[in-house]
């Protein structure tokens, strides 16, 4: 089996930007991404989320930090998205 810290990701992979929900696990993070969508026949903003298990090779986000993720090959059942950089640390964070 390959290195896992070494995955390929390719430059046209679909790209999302999330805010770390939990940290708990090692190399593992939940990310959850906020978005509205509107109502097809009433036209109100519903606002969703969706909550993505994220591999983070080196352990160097933690929680409420905004951070950008890209889709890649399936690394376990849950995950298929990796860390590609943090956007914004937390704030109290170091």
């Amino acid at each position: 089996m390959s290195h896992l810290s070494e995955i390929n990701v390719p430059e046209k992979a679909p790209r999302r930007i999330g805010i770390v929900e939990s940290d708990a696990r090692d190399m593992t993070r939940k990310v959850v991404i906020n978005y509205s969508v509107k109502h097809p026949k009433y036209g109100k903003y519903i606002r969703r989320r969706t909550v993505l298990q994220v591999h983070d090779a080196k352990n160097e986000s933690h929680n409420g930090d905004r951070v950008e993720v890209a889709e890649c090959r399936p690394i376990s059942k849950t995950k298929s998205w990796v860390l590609t950089r943090v956007v914004e640390k937390a704030v109290g964070s170091e």
